[in-house]
C-alpha cells in the first residue's frame, strides 16, 4: 500500500478518531461489575471471545464485504453496502451493541464524507451517510469501515488487521478504566493478542457473508444486563 494511503488506515483505525468508540465497554462493564472478571488474565479471555465469537466471523467479513464493493458500479456497490448492513443489524441481537456499532459507523461516515478527492467511491461514502442521516439504513461501523476503504484504497488484508487490532486496543482501554490493571499490563494484553488477531484476519480474507456467523451468547446477555446496572460508566 503507498504509505500515504496507509497513514489513512491508521488515522480511521486510531482510537482519536471521534467516533465515540472510547464509550463503549461491549458488555464488559457487566462483568467488572459483577466482579466476573478482575483481572488481565479475565480481560484477555473476554476480548478472545469477542475476537472468535462475533468480531471476527461477523463485522470483519461484513466489512471486506463493503470494501469489495467498491469498485462496482456506484448503484450497485451501494445496494450491496446496504444489504450487508441490513444483515448485521439483524444480527445483533443487544440493543446497546447494535446503537453503540450505528453510532460509530454513522460518525466514520460524516468524517469520511468531508475528507479526501471527489470520487465514484467516494460518492458513494456520501450516499451512504445520507442515507444513514435520513434513517434509511442502519449505517453499522463495519460498513461504513469497509465502504471509506473502497473509496480511499486501503488493502483488504491491512484493513482487517487494522479493524480487529482497533477493536481490542478499545477494550483494553476500557478494561484499564474498570480494573486495577495499569498501563503495562494492558501492553501485554495487546501483545498477546497478536497471533489471534493475524490468523483471523487472514481467515476473513477467504470469507463472503454467506459465511457470516455470530455465537456469543454470553457476551450479549452481558450486553444487555448493563443497561439495568446501577452505575454505568460506559454507554454499553
Amino acid at each position: 500500500m503507498d504509505s500515504e494511503v496507509f497513514v489513512g488506515l491508521l488515522q480511521f483505525a486510531d482510537g482519536l478518531l471521534p467516533v465515540g468508540s472510547y464509550a463503549h465497554s461491549w458488555g464488559l462493564e457487566s462483568y467488572a461489575s459483577a466482579a466476573t472478571i478482575r483481572d488481565a488474565v479475565g480481560v484477555e479471555r473476554f476480548i478472545l471471545a469477542h475476537l472468535h465469537g462475533s468480531l471476527a466471523p461477523t463485522d470483519v467479513v461484513a466489512m471486506l464485504g463493503a470494501r469489495r464493493s467498491g469498485p462496482a458500479e456506484a448503484s450497485a456497490a451501494l445496494e450491496r453496502c446496504l444489504t450487508i448492513d441490513h444483515t448485521l443489524d439483524a444480527m445483533k441481537a443487544a440493543s446497546e451493541t447494535r446503537d453503540a456499532s450505528r453510532q460509530m459507523g454513522r460518525q466514520v461516515l460524516r468524517i469520511a464524507a468531508n475528507l479526501g478527492q471527489p470520487s465514484s467511491s467516494n460518492a458513494c461514502v456520501a450516499e451512504l451517510f445520507r442515507m444513514v442521516e435520513n434513517a434509511e439504513t442502519p449505517g453499522h461501523h463495519a460498513v461504513a469501515f469497509g465502504s471509506v476503504g473502497a473509496a480511499f484504497g486501503w488493502i483488504e488484508s491491512e484493513m482487517a488487521c487494522a479493524y480487529l487490532y482497533s477493536s481490542c486496543a478499545g477494550l483494553v482501554a476500557a478494561a484499564l478504566r474498570l480494573l486495577p490493571l495499569g498501563q503495562l499490563a494492558g501492553q501485554r494484553i495487546l501483545w498477546n493478542l497478536r497471533p489471534a488477531i493475524a490468523q483471523l484476519a487472514e481467515e476473513a480474507l477467504s470469507k463472503e457473508m454467506a459465511d457470516v456467523w455470530s455465537f456469543a451468547p454470553g457476551l450479549e446477555i452481558a450486553a444487555m444486563r448493563h443497561a439495568t446496572l446501577d452505575a454505568r460508566l460506559f454507554r454499553s
